[in-house]
């Protein structure tokens, strides 16, 4: 019976590949190809079985993460898209709640919607808020935007009405009328894609799925088709921005919900060595090559929201980008990685990202024709890396083309040595993401006191007891694998699949039968998707509802027992809504009534235990010494150089130093003392004798 277990995440700028099997753990990092992002999955799945000595078939189950429905947003790169929309309302997308990011900006630029104003169509039809037909749907009106649609050559259509979300049946019949005379035409409902109140959301969202969906369909079938000719008959799945799993053919309808895939497999990974570790509270950073993404794991789960932003235009900037309403794992997202680069702006100051060297060409160091400095030259240039063991030792990095670049483009302007310059660079990023966990953790409500920082990625390590420093932190976690951290993270995920509805309700008028009604057809209609890649796995599931006073804008997550509800429950709901709001706000507002405004359930496999990988048995390798400029202290020391495989359980190593390995080095700054814990991993302390 085949068992080995193999996990795929492509990145901006690495593709990396995890296998298990036996209680082995397979590693490989491979350049993306972003032409083609299936050549780099399948030259990686290749070069890992190769490495493992396992054939396609001893494959039991793949699993895959992507942020190319990300990137087609944000590049404009999706298909062309139109929307059909009840009459009145085609300036929704460009509308959208007439907030603004920047108040006092008179030259505010807001983020174009998806879809032209030239295609957004609209038919007669009106519904009203409890999804009674206030006007039925003009079906000859329908049939007439066909020839617009065949025109303009519209490869995707988003179906966006009022009130979709409580009576679907209009919508539907527009996919029918369109399926009769536009045969193989992509079809997005927005009481499918995202079946919640709020219209710019809404229509925001399926125009987001309408938009990526044939790009999507095809690379997902095309790279079905590349595994299954290179012999693999396993099955494939691939990770959802909520941190579940779920088979390709949900993943071709719904595409939106893939955008954070990769950063979720991050984030389960990071609360998995947090339950490993008995870890309650967690800081997940994960840098990689050309994005940090961070976030809070309390209780061994991550931070979860249905709101996300993608293609912002004003840099960090909330309100800034197109609005999905989709389940994510919540975190912050900054454009600061290995492939980030440095200019000096126009007020003489260094500025790092959030552009990316990406792939191709990559940081000057990589030799592949780039000319411009990215982080991964400053590091070298400032000798944090063991260039002998990047990329596990596939890539020779230039460090002499790394120094011109940064004379070019950061010293020179600034009267800088080249390794100051590399200094300036280092320093800025790493404040950039502790600054964005600082506001991220405010924005939660919460505060990275006392906890500890899990990181991971190739660049997370590197840089992690700086950015710990700056964020008070005293200790840090470096588990194994940690530079292809994200693609474990996918073997650790459930097959999962989360149904948000809307049902307004008010407590004092709460309608227990009509709110049980509603939460089983959602558990149904969840549950058939999970059963799809379950086969026959036990399944758990949990409730929650989004409330808020009456008047209030903004809701928040409140769990509901996962069963059906009585009246007796409605009393604890609400006193749970006021212990909530109160951790949130310091208070609740007495007197005032609640409001429910929707619901979601999350079904989900009970994973079972894997064993992790034991400890590698030490090897003897010679430590060393290298040169290396603090970045806290400016000064340029010898710093002890030791190799991963060569710690033993117990074994610690005070810095300054760098344990190096095939996929990252951990920089050991002065104050901080590492040691391999008995999982192999490597705990860093501050201060510790």
């Amino acid at each position: 019976m085949p068992s080995a277990r193999l996990a795929v995440d492509i990145g901006g700028t690495f593709t990396d590949l995890v296998l298990e099997h036996e209680g082995q753990r397979t590693t490989v990092k491979v350049l993306t190809t972003p032409d083609a992002p299936e050549r780099a999955v399948l030259k990686g799945a290749a070069r890992i079985l190769r490495a493992a000595g396992l054939a396609a078939h001893d494959i039991a189950i793949v699993i895959h993460g992507t942020t190319l429905a990300t990137n087609a947003i944000i590049e404009r790169k999706g298909a062309h898209t139109a929307l059909i929309t009840t009459e009145g309302f085609r300036d929704v997308l460009a509308l959208g709640n007439e907030s603004r990011y920047d108040q006092y900006d008179l030259n505010i630029v807001l983020p174009a919607p998806l879809v032209p104003r030239a295609l957004r169509l609209t038919v007669p039809e009106r519904l009203d808020n409890e999804g009674h037909v206030l006007r039925a749907l003009d079906e000859d009106a329908v049939r007439a935007v066909v020839p617009v649609l065949r025109r303009e050559g519209v490869e995707s259509v988003a179906v966006g009405f009022l009130h979709a979300f409580v009576n679907p049946m209009h919508e539907r019949r527009v996919r029918d009328i369109l399926a009769e005379e536009l045969p193989g035409l992509a079809v997005s409902l927005s009481s499918e894609v995202s079946p919640e109140m709020r219209e710019w959301e809404r229509f925001s969202t399926t125009a987001a799925n309408a938009y990526v969906q044939p790009l999507m369909a095809r690379y997902l079938r095309g790279l079905e088709r590349g595994l299954r000719e290179s012999g693999l008959v396993a099955p494939i799945f691939l990770m959802l921005s909520g941190g579940g799993l779920t088979t390709i053919e949900t993943a071709c309808r719904f595409p939106i919900r893939l955008v954070e895939s990769g950063p979720a497999g991050g984030a389960i990974f990071s609360a998995d060595i947090a339950r490993q570790c008995g870890l309650a509270n967690v800081l997940s950073f994960d840098m990689g090559g050309t994005t940090a993404k961070i976030c809070l794991i309390d209780d061994f789960r991550p931070q979860t929201a249905r709101n996300f932003e993608v293609a912002r235009v004003g840099r960090f900037r909330r309100g800034s980008g197109l609005p999905l309403r989709i389940p994510v794992i919540e975190m912050v997202e900054i454009g600061a990685g290995g492939g980030s680069l440095a200019h000096v702006d126009s007020m003489g100051r260094i500025a790092v990202g959030p552009e990316s060297a990406g792939a191709d060409p990559g940081p000057a160091c990589y030799g592949r024709g780039g000319t411009k400095p990215a982080v991964t030259d400053a590091n070298l240039v400032l000798g944090r890396y063991d260039s002998s063991r990047f990329a596990g030792g596939t890539m020779k990095l230039d460090s002499a083309a790394a120094e011109r670049a940064l004379q070019s483009d950061v010293a020179t302007p600034l009267a800088l040595s080249a390794d100051l310059a590399a200094l300036g660079v280092i320093e800025m990023i790493d404040e950039n993401m502790a600054n964005a966990a600082r506001v991220h953790a405010i924005e939660s409500a919460k505060t990275t006191e006392g906890r500890t920082l899990i990181a991971f990625g190739g660049g997370g390590p590197v840089h992690a007891c700086r950015v710990a420093e700056k964020l008070g932190i005293g200790r840090v976690l470096v588990p194994s694998g940690a530079g292809v951290g994200s693609a474990i993270g996918f073997l650790r995920a459930p097959v999962g699949y989360e149904v948000v509805r809307s049902l307004y309700q008010r407590f004092l008028t709460f309608n227990v039968a009509a709110v049980n009604e509603l939460l089983d057809d959602m558990l149904a209609e969840a549950a058939a998707v999970v059963a799809e890649g379950s086969f026959g796995a036990p399944i758990t599931q949990r409730r929650i509802a989004y409330m808020r006073y009456v008047g209030q804008g903004h809701e928040i997550p409140v769990p509901l027992p996962a069963r059906r509800l009585e009246q007796a429950d409605v009393a604890a709901i609400r006193a749970a809504y006021d212990a909530e709001y109160s951790r949130f706000y310091d208070r609740p507002v007495p007197g005032s009534d609640v409001e429910i405004m929707s619901y979601a359930v999350l079904v989900a496999t009970v994973p079972e235990p894997w064993p992790e990988a034991p400890p590698a048995a030490p090897r003897a390798a010679p430590a060393r010494t290298q040169a290396v400029r603090d970045t806290a202290t400016g000064e340029v020391t010898d710093w002890l150089l030791v190799d991963r495989v060569a710690l033993m359980a117990g074994e610690a190593v005070r810095g300054p130093a760098i344990i190096a390995e095939d996929e990252t080095s951990t920089l050991i700054g002065p104050g901080w003392t590492a040691s391999m814990n008995a999982l192999g991993y490597i705990d860093l302390v501050w201060g510790a004798a």
